[in-house]
């Protein structure tokens, strides 16, 4: 068959396709060899994840070795000098609204510019902490493997899995020092939300 790893959660065999468990509708991020739509990122959930595109594997590239910069104490020296000699130039320019206009312009630029790439890192770091997540719960064999991917749900069935948590934590409160291991299998996820996790 090849040399594709197996998880603790393929042993067990409790992992479905990812959206065949939550009972969504198939779409072209399914179907193989399907590219999404240019530039847009595929959710984790898809198996175009997996496949690579030069043009964001590009950007991706350009945005984490901007953003890697524009946090470093060279990045903001830089920053900070560049602020000193627009100040100094200020009496040379007598305060004009041209003076003003280059620091309102400039600044305006970099930070419309650096919000993309800060949300491309950012975005990144969400998938791979996801990822990260995702083969902790399919490794435990007491974690539900149905927690695999929960942050495709809504808003609302996010709440609804949480006040499972928030109940699970007083029942803890009152057991005192007896521990018990619990999953959201034992007790049962909330029946609608069940469906698509």
């Amino acid at each position: 068959m090849g040399d594709v790893p197996v998880t603790a959660a393929d042993r067990r065999g409790s992992v479905a396709s990812p959206n065949s468990s939550r009972g969504l509708a198939s779409s072209a991020d399914d179907v193989p060899g399907t590219p999404p739509p240019l530039g847009s990122m595929p959710t984790t959930a898809s198996a175009s994840y997996a496949d690579r595109s030069a043009l964001l594997t590009s950007f991706d590239r350009f945005a984490s070795a901007v953003t890697r910069w524009a946090g470093s104490p060279v990045a903001f020296s830089a920053a900070l000098v560049l602020i000193l000699v627009w100040a100094a130039l200020g009496p040379v320019f007598r305060y004009s609204e041209d003076w003003q206009l280059v620091i309102n312009t400039g600044t305006t630029i970099v930070t419309f510019l650096m919000v993309f790439l800060i949300q491309q890192s950012q975005n990144k770091d969400s998938v791979a902490l996801h990822l990260k997540l995702n083969e902790l719960l399919a490794s435990s064999k007491q974690a539900s493997n149905r927690m695999i991917g929960i942050e495709e749900l809504d808003e609302q069935d996010l709440r609804e899995v949480a006040s499972f948590y928030v109940g699970l934590a007083e029942r803890a409160k009152s057991a005192g020092a007896q521990k018990e291991a619990h999953s959201i299998d034992d007790e049962g996820m909330p029946t609608h939300v069940a469906g698509k996790a």
